[in-house]
């Protein structure tokens, strides 16, 4: 009986037509012709993984090692459209295929994947692209974002929730990022209690070891068992080819995953003899994050021991010392990134927050300045230039600015318009503007009674102003 999604018997016969002959031609290194012909064939069938999008796949990596050429900027015009998921996944995978290393294109082809169902494909094409971003010298956040909804789109929770853990380390303060994270664990756990009741959905993979690591991989929390042979299939790919930069990135990415300081220390060391060695600094810029994530651990640890012993002075030394130390390392992390790619808003973003809570003022406004022209920071960044001035005493310009913010941001009761009202209220109140400070605190307290200091700032400037 044939099952719901699966093609007709005559549909099949012709897509097993297509790839038989694409299969030819490859091998005569006619690879434009077998793209084509492979193509021919996912119209007939959409979700063929592995004779189709896997062989396609093998295709475009074996044509692009023979330096085939990238899409023309005619293909890319012609392509990048379709009236329907399916002509615009495939018109997506023709691009990716005959461009492997531009992501984009695999990321509009899991779009149109899940917007037309085809639900095999569109795990593979997320499946890939997760692995690609991971080891990438800069994850995307907005690749994450899509792997999380997408993830979400086809039931597998679980990876969703890894993805929106990616999301939240690259942008630990989105309120929506956390609300989506709560979200989906909730979606996990009863996803989880109806595989309880209904059989296990990993009982369908015949070949247990591949279901077992498939189900580890794709674990918020990883078993020791799954990192250990995530390292030995690192190391065998870098012994096989060590100057594919990639493979140096996902040993590194193997070993710090351990959360072991031996294990992180050697990944670290591997990058920064890469960088020494090639002088290409996406390798020092990735031994800084692992050396600043590793440090983040440390000081959630004292911070826990602490919290638990409030009074045991070493343990706050310790927290204090590796605090310190975390401040400098991405002080330095956050300079050499700007340093190396000048054009990068978001280093310059990054760097001029830590020159901000260094207290270096001068040199922090500038960066900021710049990095107001990302849509994406403009907002946070004016914030960043008013608290700026007024730390300096310049409060007028920091009324200026905030206002500027204010007007500006389109949302009126979410964190940062809060905070950009709080900031405002502030410069006046130093500025002597008591009655404005007065009104803005009051409007803050009618959205938001218990937040930060208000409501004692209302009762103050109030008592205050009876008094005069």
């Amino acid at each position: 009986m044939r099952m719901p999604g699966e093609p007709e018997d005559q549909e099949l016969a012709k897509s097993k037509v297509f790839f038989e002959r694409a299969r030819a031609v490859a091998e005569s290194g006619n690879f434009d012709h077998a793209i084509d012909m492979y193509l021919q064939g996912l119209q007939h069938n959409p979700d063929a993984l592995e004779e189709g999008h896997l062989a396609l796949a093998e295709l475009g990596l074996k044509r692009h090692g023979k330096k085939g050429k990238k899409p023309s900027m005619v293909e890319r015009m012609k392509r990048l459209r379709g009236k329907t998921p399916l002509e615009q996944m495939l018109n997506a995978e023709y691009l990716f295929t005959k461009d492997p290393d531009h992501l984009p294109y695999a990321e509009a082809m899991l779009k149109a994947a899940v917007s037309g169902g085809y639900k095999r494909t569109a795990g593979w094409i997320a499946n890939l692209i997760f692995q690609k971003n991971n080891s990438a010298a800069r994850p995307s956040l907005g690749t994450y974002v899509l792997l999380k909804d997408s993830y979400a789109a086809l039931g597998e929770y679980d990876k969703a929730l890894a993805a929106c853990q990616r999301a939240v380390r690259l942008k630990p303060d989105d309120a929506e990022l956390a609300d989506a994270f709560k979200n989906l664990s909730a979606e996990l756990t009863m996803a989880r209690g109806r595989y309880g009741t209904e059989g296990d959905f990993r009982q369908s993979i015949k070949d247990r070891e591949a279901q077992e690591q498939l189900h580890a991989q794709s674990s918020v929390v990883k078993s020791d068992d799954y990192r250990q042979m995530a390292i030995e299939s690192a190391r065998r790919k870098l012994a096989e080819n060590p100057n594919l930069p990639m493979n140096i990135f996902n040993m590194a990415e193997a070993l710090s995953d351990t959360e072991k300081e031996e294990s992180e220390n050697d990944a670290i060391e591997l990058l920064e003899n890469a960088y020494a060695s090639r002088s290409d600094f996406s390798f020092k810029q990735r031994a800084g994050l692992l050396r600043m994530k590793q440090l983040r651990r440390k000081i959630r640890q004292a911070r826990a021991v602490v919290e638990a012993h409030p009074n045991h002075q070493q343990a706050k030394g310790v927290l204090a010392q590796l605090t310190s130390k975390l401040n400098a390392v991405e002080l330095e992390h956050y300079r050499l990134c700007v340093e190396n790619y000048p054009t990068d808003l978001g280093a310059k973003y990054e760097y001029a927050v830590r020159l901000l809570r260094n207290r270096q003022y001068n040199e922090a406004i500038p960066l900021f300045q710049e990095a107001q022209k990302d849509p994406r920071r403009k907002i946070a960044a004016m914030d960043k230039i008013g608290l700026c001035f007024f730390m300096k005493g310049w409060f007028a310009d920091a009324i200026d600015v905030f206002s500027q913010a204010i007007e500006s941001y389109q949302i009126k009761d979410d964190r940062m318009a809060k905070d950009l009202r709080y900031n405002l209220a502030r410069a006046h109140e130093e500025k002597g503007d008591t009655e404005q400070a007065l009104d803005i605190y009051r409007k803050i307290a009618q959205l938001d009674f218990g937040y930060k200091d208000v409501s004692e700032r209302v009762d103050r400037l109030r008592a205050a102003r009876e008094q005069g």
